[in-house]
């Protein structure tokens, strides 16, 4: 892959994070500032279509490659933010809308990166050699054929309801060795955002977690000021939205009023042939 270019970066770390072949990937550094209180610093990253598409939602096309086009620096800097990371969460309909055989680990969607994602992890930020996976499922219906809850090396927790629970527990989820289920009570119809950060910094020492959707998950930590910073990858392409098709965007499930809207500040602008990748951090409301 060519390096990509680096069009806008508006604070420059005093001392370079990254091992050199990933700095210079990447064109620059990264660093995320330590948590403040008691839960993680939590980054999203998603790839959208020009008109805000993140995903088809077809089968064989839902997920991010179809937006992408497997473009090599999308999937090198979700291989880098995974590599970043203490945990990666995501919903149960995500998982279930990937390959079956995918893991939310840095090597998976850039394998040819691996071992300098890994030399990262281990010798720079001092972390396991994956990070922990998190899937969300307030019913708990998930196929645990799946990779992911297959892969002894691969530490996968599920949040999920009492209800979650026992149909988990229906399901078998206790002869899987690298799987741990942690029940939080729901909050009218869904588990609330920030009892699963609570969980997750004080049980599992996450201080730093990426959120990899879906829309719907996405949306609820939003509600819930609880998104500290957000990766685009903008894919040239328009996928278009018609009455009767469900095309979701960044945000599902929930809507904001004129002044109650979260806004970000652009940290970064990047460019790798024809797409843009951009990060911003969430600014408080006025």
């Amino acid at each position: 892959m060519e390096p990509i270019k680096a069009l806008f970066e508006r604070v420059q770390p005093a001392e370079p994070r990254l091992p050199a072949a990933l700095r210079n990937l990447y064109g620059g550094d990264l660093h995320f500032p330590a948590p403040s209180g008691s839960r993680p610093y939590v980054i999203g990253n998603f790839v959208s279509t020009l008109d805000g598409v993140v995903s088809y939602r077809l089968p064989g096309h839902s997920g991010g490659e179809a937006i992408s086009g497997s473009d090599d620096g999308d999937r090198f800097i979700m291989g880098l933010l995974r590599a970043s990371v203490d945990a990666v969460i995501v919903g149960s309909r995500t998982v279930h809308e990937v390959s079956p055989k995918h893991l939310w680990i840095p090597e998976f969607v850039y394998p040819r990166c691996k071992e300098s994602y890994s030399d990262y992890r281990l010798n720079e930020l001092h972390k396991p050699e994956h990070p922990l996976v998190v899937i969300v499922t307030g019913s708990g219906k998930l196929d645990l054929g799946r990779a992911i809850f297959r892969a002894p090396d691969v530490r996968t927790l599920i949040i999920t309801s009492a209800a979650g629970a026992n149909e988990l527990a229906n399901r078998g989820v206790a002869k899987l060795g690298s799987v741990e289920v942690s029940t939080i009570a729901e909050a009218g119809s869904s588990i609330e955002p920030g009892a699963m950060l609570r969980l997750l910094f004080s049980k599992f020492g996450v201080r730093v977690l990426l959120h990899e959707g879906g829309p719907t998950l996405f949306g609820a930590f939003l509600a819930a000021a609880l998104e500290d910073e957000l990766f685009i990858t903008m894919a040239p392409q328009i996928a278009g939205r018609a009455p009767s098709t469900s095309r979701p965007g960044l945000v599902e499930g929930v809507e904001f009023l004129p002044g109650m809207a979260p806004w970000f500040q652009l940290l970064t602008v990047k460019r790798h042939a024809e797409n843009l990748y951009l990060r911003y951090r969430a600014q408080p409301k006025p």
